[in-house]
């Protein structure tokens, strides 16, 4: 069998010097049916390695349900990477960042309370449990065994987080014990405190940067004196938010940065190398100061775009690489028009007015009080005497729409700050709160949803709450709903397709809501922007009648779907 190891300057791989040219493919963020697609091009593209990040809650939203099959097979992912003659990289955190929710920790491991990211006996009973399913499907995939992993990496960026040694040995032990046996990584951000916080000596430090690649070469090799040099997230690119602007790098300086770490003689994963998608509710969120929530689309600005499609990165980087690798001769097939068309779509009534929840709390519960995993609560609660007034919420989290007697009288939202809202006279209050995405970095992860603190009208506590979860997957399922117009719309549509194709859905005439294709959940829309479509991939599609099922927040300004032939994500600050 193949041997993988640390050298003095670079790695070994059956004891030759090695570069690991590296790309990041998210398995959970792309049809598994098109895996072998994006893990091909990689390779055309002139990478060896491709690397991903074990999504923790994706693979057990619920605690002791673990499912590593279909979109959460990383075992078959792997395989894939192996027949396609390359090695791979498993990231499997527990915390992955990744602009994933929650940071790739399940909302029922954050929130107990528990202390996160530390030595806590209770966390690490719970992320040895984890870990330890994660290397029964990675160790037999080891290339000591036959199999395609090189590297596995302990955490992920700590060094921005904390500096508990116990917790790193402690995950380095159950993996040692899980049967790894491939060098150990660690990475962050190359400055001091970071490279000395997050390792541990007998683990190898790499960074995360995305330009002046000699300098921070040169910081990395102060904390890390020997073996190679690897920047293993190169940031080609960036990530989107709801309200801001497409995000895309240059070109010319990207594949220059790239050139000047592999002229090095550093090693290198590009992040990312394919971004795919955040589908259905997995998008994260940023909060520094201002809540951000992250748009559906993880584009990324990379060499294969949401859709799976080769770049102008794409080619440059593989004219960067063909200067210090072998890259095959062949390339992708030309990119090819998606069907563009219109439907016209049908209501289906409204569908958050599901009965209001029998038990009565003095208190809105929170989304982790009633485990609820999907993106709505609404709140019902008996105004008393009938009267209004001033209404003060400690916190809304995140999106809050405010009616009374069912006639709708404002918004409530985090990244606005709103806490307080004037309500005219009337029986029930209810408020129907959007968890727009759970935020993955730093000290906010595993914060709680919904209503959170006290919400007083007049000064005065309103108490006798019905806290009611709304499934909005389920729901698309169970249409039609009722004849009702009044509040948020359901709307469907049916085509008529050829063949599975990629679609892209034009979302400018809708407001904010969720799309369904064929029961397959698209993710999230807004009117907010900058993401104006909505990829649907191929295996979503069938030939023959397609259906697709809009879940309308506000007001559709047109009842219609229009399909693009390609994607539209918005303006840019170029």
């Amino acid at each position: 069998m193949t041997s993988f190891s640390l050298g003095d300057d670079h790695f070994l791989r059956a004891g030759r010097p090695h570069q690991v040219i590296s790309g990041a493919i998210h398995y959970f963020r792309v049809h598994p049916d098109q895996w072998q697609d994006r893990i091909r091009k990689a390779r055309l593209m002139g990478l060896n390695t491709i690397e991903t990040y074990v999504a923790w809650n994706a693979h057990e939203p619920r605690r002791g349900d673990w499912d590593a099959t279909g979109w959460n097979d990383l075992g078959g992912f792997l395989d894939l990477v192996h027949a396609e003659g390359l090695d791979a990289i498993v990231r499997p955190g527990p915390y992955i960042c990744a602009e994933w929710h929650n940071g790739g920790l399940p909302v029922w491991l954050t929130a107990d309370g528990t202390a996160l990211r530390s030595s806590d006996p209770a966390y690490l009973a719970d992320v040895s449990a984890y870990l330890r399913r994660v290397y029964e499907i990675v160790a037999p995939r080891q290339i000591d065994r036959g199999g395609p992993v090189v590297l596995v990496q302990i955490e992920n960026e700590y060094g921005a987080y904390g500096s508990d040694k116990e917790y790193l040995r402690a995950l380095v032990e159950v993996t040692r014990d899980a049967g790894i046996t491939v060098p150990l990584t660690t990475v962050d951000q190359p400055t001091a405190q970071m490279l000395e916080d997050g390792s541990l000596p007998g683990l190898h430090k790499t960074a995360s940067f995305g330009s002046r690649s000699v300098e921070r070469l040169a910081t990395l090799r102060r904390h890390q004196p020997t073996g190679p040099l690897m920047c293993s997230e190169f940031w080609d690119g960036w990530f989107d938010w709801w309200g801001g602007v497409h995000h895309v790098t240059s070109t010319e300086a990207a594949a220059s940065d790239l050139d000047a770490l592999l002229a090095a003689g550093a090693s290198v994963n590009i992040y990312m190398f394919h971004g795919g998608t955040n589908f259905g509710l997995t998008n994260g969120a940023n909060d520094k100061g201002r809540y951000l929530p992250l748009v559906t689309s993880y584009d990324y600005d990379a060499p294969l775009d949401e859709a799976g499609q080769p770049t102008a990165k794409f080619f440059a980087f593989r004219d960067v690489i063909a200067k210090h690798a072998p890259v095959p001769d062949e390339l992708p097939a030309p990119r090819r028009e998606a069907p563009t068309f219109s439907v016209d779509l049908d209501p289906a009534g409204s569908w958050t007015d599901a009965p209001a929840s029998a038990v009565r709390t003095d208190a809105p519960a929170s989304f982790e009080e009633l485990s609820h995993l999907s993106a709505l609560v609404r709140y019902d609660v008996d105004l008393p005497e009938g009267r209004g007034g001033v209404l003060r919420l400690d916190d809304v989290r995140d999106l809050a729409w405010v009616s009374i007697d069912g006639v709708p009288v404002g918004t409530l939202a985090r990244t606005r700050h709103d806490r307080t809202i004037a309500i005219p006279d009337g029986r029930v209050l209810s408020i129907l709160v959007e968890d727009q995405g759970r935020v993955n970095y730093d000290h906010r992860l595993g914060e709680r949803k919904g209503l959170i603190g006290a919400v007083t009208l007049e000064g005065a506590p309103l108490v006798g709450w019905a806290s009611t979860p709304l499934d909005v997957a389920q729901i698309a399922a169970h249409l039609p709903l009722t004849t009702s117009t009044a509040g948020p719309s359901a709307w469907t549509a049916a085509f008529d397709l050829d063949e599975p194709t990629d679609l892209f859905i034009d979302t400018a005439a809708w407001s904010k809501g969720y799309a369904f294709l064929n029961g397959f959940f698209l993710g999230r829309y807004w009117r907010n922007g900058p993401q104006r479509t909505l990829y649907a991939p191929s295996p979503a599609t069938r030939s023959g009648e397609n259906r697709l099922v809009v879940l309308e927040l506000e007001q559709l300004l047109s009842p219609t779907a229009d399909f693009l032939p390609g994607l539209s994500l918005g303006v840019t600050e170029e």
